[in-house]
């Protein structure tokens, strides 16, 4: 594989591109979806999809196959242990899977 299609495949697949289409998708259901950032407090999600009815989503988008760091982990189990649906994705597929397992229509 040449370096110009790897650097084409790269962008399909990094967290910024996976952001860009966890925004549109949340915006053609409906939603907002913002970007969490808490100076005071690391390790939380990077948006939090605010979704029709009050349904409130946390995502932590990372690179294709990257996970989560220990304190990410520790705030997620935090956000989870108050109620709240927090999902990690690493791909436009996995975005598409929690919203289609959420019956979300997209």
């Amino acid at each position: 594989m040449d370096k110009v299609q790897n650097i084409v495949r790269h962008a399909d697949v990094s967290e910024k591109a996976i952001e860009r289409y966890l925004c549109k998708v949340v915006k053609q259901l409906g939603g907002v979806c913002l970007k969490y950032s808490n100076p005071g407090a690391t390790g939380y999600p990077d948006r939090v999809a605010l979704m029709p009815a009050g349904v409130c989503l946390w995502f932590e988008l990372k690179s294709k196959g990257r996970k989560v760091s220990k304190v990410q982990a520790i705030r997620i189990k935090e956000l989870e242990s108050i109620g709240h649906a927090v999902y990690v994705c690493d791909s436009k597929e996995s975005i598409n899977t929690v919203f289609s397992e959420l019956r979300y229509d997209i």
